[in-house]
């Protein structure tokens, strides 16, 4: 069975260079969402295997969807991404139960990296 991808980003670019990545190696279910409350929202409706999820973003930050997602499933596979200088804001991402953290600018292996070290190959 396809292992279900939520890529969570305020900016459309972000989400389309995560999807890109992730189909081009063979994952097929990546989903997105445009903030924060939209990510727990769709994280109900879709029971994703993984989130990316960027930390800055409006309406609802990436802290505080992750505690969201994690409130409703504690299990939650979710891996923040951030900006450099943003140290803090991973350390209370990964205290909140983050899985991982990927730094903005992305490279493509290292994101590939990530998703295959929590959910195996596609």
């Amino acid at each position: 069975m396809a292992k279900k991808i939520l890529t969570v980003d305020d900016a459309a670019f972000m989400r389309k260079m995560v999807k890109d990545t992730l189909t081009k190696a063979g994952y097929t279910d990546v989903y997105e969402a445009v903030d924060g409350a939209d990510a727990v929202e769709k994280y109900g409706e879709l029971a994703p295997d993984l989130v990316i999820m960027d930390i800055t973003m409006p309406n609802m930050d990436g802290l505080e969807a992750l505690k969201a997602i994690r409130a409703k499933d504690p299990n939650a596979n979710v891996v923040m991404c951030s900006a450099m200088g943003q140290e803090s804001m991973v350390m209370d991402a990964v205290r909140s139960g983050a899985k991982d953290f990927i730094v903005k600018p992305f490279k493509p292996d290292r994101i590939l990296k990530t998703v295959s070290t929590i959910l195996g190959n596609p």
